[in-house]
């Protein structure tokens, strides 16, 4: 991987880390796309940049976040990101090999989109607008949706538990905070527990990769801060409706271009 197609990579996982359209699935596009090898440190490199993006939550929010006299706002996000932690490390080599398959995360993607065309008709009538009216098992909950897109990459992370959080009756733009908030120990925990594997696995990690690790992470950082705006504006004003037509018009496209090249 090159610095440039590692800053492409980077520049993908900023704009679309928030966004209901899979973050992880465009960069696993994206790198075959750019010819990129398949290999443990570019799986590594897709995981590990998302923490980049999942930090500018901490720098935008960052009065929530380090307001510790709210000690509860810690023990939702704890039990929130349980399921994940249990469920990406029990499938953690059946999700590496998904995250190999274009097909696989196409398909994923075209049946995301479809969904996307309905949640806001199927959940018109919140009744939690405010953070601490959101209790531990709600948190639990909510939590459980992440693990669907743990377990089917191209699902998005981030339309999995905006969705969960709207079943549990939460307003839109409550369920999407609570959302990236959940996205920074969830990501963490990924990051640390992949680069370890990695390392254990490879006995090393060399200059060269941890400068292109550090390079993706940062420009992640400062795309995502761009992308979060954007995307609660959109989401505010239009809902989910043309992030699902357009995972399902990149999910067909796809197919497309894969039933044309075999």
């Amino acid at each position: 991987m090159s610095i440039i197609q590692a800053i492409l990579l980077a520049i993908i996982e900023g704009i679309t880390e928030f966004l209901p359209i899979s973050s992880t699935g465009h960069m696993v596009l994206m790198s075959s796309f750019l010819g990129i090898e398949d290999d443990k440190f570019t799986k590594l490199f897709e995981v590990c940049i998302q923490l980049g993006a999942i930090l500018a939550v901490v720098a935008l929010y960052w009065k929530k976040f380090f307001d510790f006299s709210k000690w509860q706002f810690y023990v939702k996000l704890l039990f929130a990101v349980i399921p994940a932690l249990i469920f990406g490390k029990l499938f953690d080599d059946l999700i590496d090999e998904h995250l190999g398959n274009p097909a696989f995360i196409a398909t994923v993607l075209l049946i995301g989109g479809i969904i996307l065309l309905f949640v806001d008709k199927w959940f018109k009538n919140p009744i939690i607008h405010e953070e601490p009216e959101i209790n531990n098992l709600t948190a639990i909950k909510i939590g459980c949706y992440q693990c669907l897109a743990v377990m089917f990459p191209g699902l998005s992370r981030s339309a999995a538990t905006i969705i969960g959080g709207m079943q549990q009756r939460l307003s839109r733009s409550l369920a999407a905070e609570f959302s990236f908030f959940l996205a920074v120990p969830t990501m963490a925990a990924a990051t640390g527990y992949k680069l370890l594997k990695f390392i254990k696995e490879e006995g090393s990690i060399s200059g060269e990769q941890i400068k292109l690790l550090g390079i993706g992470n940062v420009v992640a950082f400062i795309v995502a801060v761009l992308a979060i705006k954007f995307f609660i504006s959109i989401l505010n004003k239009y809902g989910f409706k043309y992030f699902g037509i357009y995972r399902i018009v990149v999910g067909l496209g796809i197919l497309i271009l894969l039933a044309i090249g075999k």
